[in-house]
């Protein structure tokens, strides 16, 4: 029955097809021994593995095998229970994992975008609590210059002359700041400064556009808008607050192949440290 290649398991009523080189990602596991009829707690039955367990917490345990990764849902909580279940299946590189409860939750996530219109420029400064958050948005945005005679703020088009692309200011690595609108030169010449917002690629030049399609984009990408105020009415400079809950990064098991076992026999915890 080991050699069998598709094996079908009743987790409390929850029913499950998967291959039998999964099962046996850890050879010392229960469901492992379970394929050569080693574990009383199984009841194979009109060729189905039956197992009165938590077929929902089940779930996981199965993700994590396919993947050897640890990934919950932001709303998941049952942690102390998943830890269980990984316990009574013999799978204790997965408890151990659990047991880092800390790691494995949503944090929240703060970002707040501030806006200044001046005369015919507008200047953005943007702030976030995750690190790289921010260096995405970076890689989004682009800031174009160039010369321009004659043409005003609300001009739709950019110029005809070749459009030089600038580098955000970067003050550190939690806020980027850049501007866009016309800057009045010398002559009748004006330095005019577009911003285009990736995946748009509209180079726009009216600050409050910008700011538009700029609040557009966090919302698609999971972020929600919790409050909006006036920092200073002075010098017209608007605040607006976002939060969404970030997933962590996955814990790993690594696992190594060990002379004269069928499969993996030893585990090494792993972590992705990113944005902190």
């Amino acid at each position: 029955m080991s050699n069998r290649e598709v094996v079908i398991l009743s987790v409390g009523g929850v029913r499950f097809v998967t291959r039998a080189s999964t099962l046996q990602q850890f050879p010392e596991s229960r469901l492992a021994r379970m394929l050569n009829d080693d574990d009383q707690e199984f009841k194979l039955l009109n060729g189905e593995f039956f197992v009165d367990r938590d077929g929902t917490l089940f779930t996981y345990i199965m993700d994590f095998l396919r993947t050897l990764q640890v990934s919950l849902p932001t709303d998941f909580s049952d942690y102390q229970r998943l830890q269980r279940e990984a316990e009574f299946y013999g799978l204790y590189p997965l408890a151990d994992l659990l047991s880092q409860e800390h790691l494995l939750k949503p944090r929240l996530e703060i970002l707040e975008v501030r806006f200044s219109l001046q005369e015919m420029q507008a200047f953005f400064r943007i702030f976030g609590s995750c690190s790289t958050t921010v260096e995405t948005l970076s890689e989004q945005i682009t800031v174009f210059a160039g010369q321009q005679s004659g043409q005003s703020w609300n001009s739709p088009f950019p110029s005809q002359k070749p459009l030089v692309p600038l580098p955000l200011e970067r003050p550190s690595h939690h806020d980027l700041v850049f501007q866009c609108g016309t800057d009045y030169s010398a002559g009748d010449q004006f330095v005019a400064r577009y911003v285009s917002v990736k995946p748009d690629n509209r180079k726009l030049i009216n600050g409050t556009n910008v700011l538009g399609l700029l609040l557009d984009t966090l919302l698609k990408d999971g972020f929600r808008l919790i409050s909006t105020r006036t920092v200073s009415s002075e010098e017209k400079v608007e605040c607006y607050s976002f939060e969404r809950m970030r997933r962590p990064p996955g814990l790993t098991v690594r696992v190594s192949q060990t002379p004269g076992s069928s499969g993996a026999a030893q585990a090494k915890r792993s972590q992705a440290q990113k944005g902190k």
